[in-house]
């Protein structure tokens, strides 16, 4: 009997894991992300963020990525921003509990093996006689025990190996929704640096629309003393300065906004901001821009592979489903000794104490009211629910590369359309003003042209802004690069 024990757990613990098993789906059958072809280049403009940017088909993206726009501050906040976010810590600390969790469930696949002892002080009946060599015949007596079980329920079916691959696809998961958090965290911060930079830039250039405004104003004074204009051509240009002026207040308010988000996202109170502060011109616009093949996005993307991760977990749930409803098989031993502690000795190891159990069951579960056939059924629907899902998350991340590649083009145009249109007012803002100072022009085409320069003159700096953010977008489009950031530690 005893030879054939370790025979019949061979034979149990052998056994193939039922249910369907996984298979990573293919990648989308697309070698492009647009309808049209890619251009080459984007266009360019005079100036600061102007010039073209090269797209690169199959350029690997690097780990930080931040640093091709070539700012000390920025990387300097990426640092403490990975360090000390607390949204980023949380899901790190999720992703230990994932794993922590899955270890725990492998646990299922070993024997469960459990020590007790114990001590008991009885008195025998007098009339009660034994002749049991582990009790005295003393009518007080202490009775020690020492024990060793061992529990164990064969996975014959495969199901606790199916919640265990469910819990480490579930951490696998969690890894990268890890990597989904530290994505968005680098991209919301650089999204917000290229903000404030922006906020700056329509700060100075409203600073200088109404300084131009104010020298106009200067000049009608002047004329209206020599009684060559109204005073309502005075108080006309009073109003337009009064109006620039009120638009300072607003851009003010949203650049103090971003600072205070600056300071949550590398983990500050709003009260201590950062020491950084952002211009455009202190950010480099990078020239060559990676375009991951649609092959590999599938692999790069961390809100995909998550996907992936569940669509695995949940088709392991179905295998757990259907073991569930097979027979259950247990096996328990335990293996001890019992003595009574007499003349001053324990004599609990010694011959003629030990004593020993072997029993095994099976179960099977005849009626339930249905219950384990539709848990079953609900586990299928939950894979048919993460197979869609899956689906629906690779359809918006090619969405969002097409979106951004065609913004990148867009944008650049706007901004040499915008250079040029704030060239030309300008100058026409120029011209009217000499005018003005002959007497040629009157107040309404004056303020018709602080009107068209005040607008070119912002568009301008937000078309600068919009290509930094852009680029941003792209680098969080295409997975942001975590495959290439070197290892916590190493």
């Amino acid at each position: 009997m005893r030879a054939s024990l370790p025979v019949l757990l061979s034979i149990l613990t052998v056994a193939a894991c039922i249910g369907p098993d996984f298979t990573p789906p293919p990648p989308p059958e697309s070698n492009a992300y647009t309808a049209q072809p890619l251009p080459d280049v984007t266009a360019s403009a005079e100036g600061q963020g102007g010039g073209l940017q090269r797209f690169v088909t199959g350029r690997d993206i690097p780990g930080q990525w931040w640093s091709l726009f070539h700012s000390p501050g920025l990387n300097t906040l990426m640092e403490q921003a990975l360090r000390s976010n607390a949204d980023l810590q949380a899901a790190q600390a999720a992703l230990h509990v994932a794993d922590e969790t899955a270890r725990a469930q492998a646990g299922g696949l070993w024997p469960t093996v459990s020590a007790t002892g114990g001590a008991t002080r009885q008195k025998a009946l007098a009339s009660a006689g034994t002749n049991s060599s582990a009790v005295p015949h003393n009518s007080v007596y202490n009775l020690y025990t020492a024990q060793v079980g061992i529990s164990y329920a064969p996975d014959v079916w495969g199901g606790v190996s199916r919640q265990v691959e469910g819990a480490e696809a579930q951490a696998e998961a969690a890894q990268f929704q890890m990597e989904a958090a530290a994505l968005t965290l680098t991209s919301n911060l650089a999204l917000a640096v290229v903000q404030e930079a922006s906020l700056r830039g329509q700060i100075a250039a409203t600073q200088g629309i109404i300084a131009l405004g104010e020298q106009s104003l200067a000049i009608l004074r002047k004329q209206f003393a020599l009684g060559q204009v109204a005073r309502v051509d005075v108080l006309a240009q009073e109003a337009a300065v009064a109006q620039q002026r009120q638009t300072l207040p607003g851009l003010k308010r949203q650049l103090t906004q971003q600072r205070n988000l600056l300071a949550v996202l590398t983990g500050r109170l709003p009260n201590d901001p950062p020491d950084e502060t952002f211009d455009l011109i202190t950010l480099s616009l990078p020239e060559e821009l990676p375009v991951s093949l649609p092959s590999v996005l599938v692999e790069q993307r961390p809100d995909i592979r998550a996907a992936s991760a569940n669509l695995h977990a949940a088709t392991a749930q179905v295998g757990v489903a259907m073991a569930a409803r097979l027979p259950l098989i247990n096996l328990t031993a335990s293996q001890g000794s019992s003595s009574a502690f007499t003349d001053g000795k324990l004599g609990i190891f010694t011959p003629g104490t030990g004593f020993w159990t072997l029993a095994g069951s099976v179960s099977q579960t005849l009626f339930d009211g249905f219950s384990l056939m539709h848990r079953q059924r609900a586990a299928e629907a939950g894979l048919d629910q993460a197979a869609a899902q899956y689906r629906s998350t690779v359809l918006g991340a090619f969405q969002n590369v097409a979106d951004v590649l065609e913004a990148l083009q867009r944008d650049a145009e706007s901004l040499a359309a915008a250079t040029e249109a704030e060239k030309v007012a300008a100058s026409n803002l120029a011209i009217t003003r000499r005018q003005l100072e002959l007497g040629a022009v009157g107040t309404l085409t004056l303020l018709n042209a602080q009107q068209t320069e005040t607008q070119t003159r912002l568009a301008k700096v937000q078309a600068q802004a919009g290509r930094l953010a852009d680029t941003v977008a792209l680098f969080q489009a295409l997975g942001g690069g975590w495959w290439n950031r070197p290892a916590k530690g190493a």
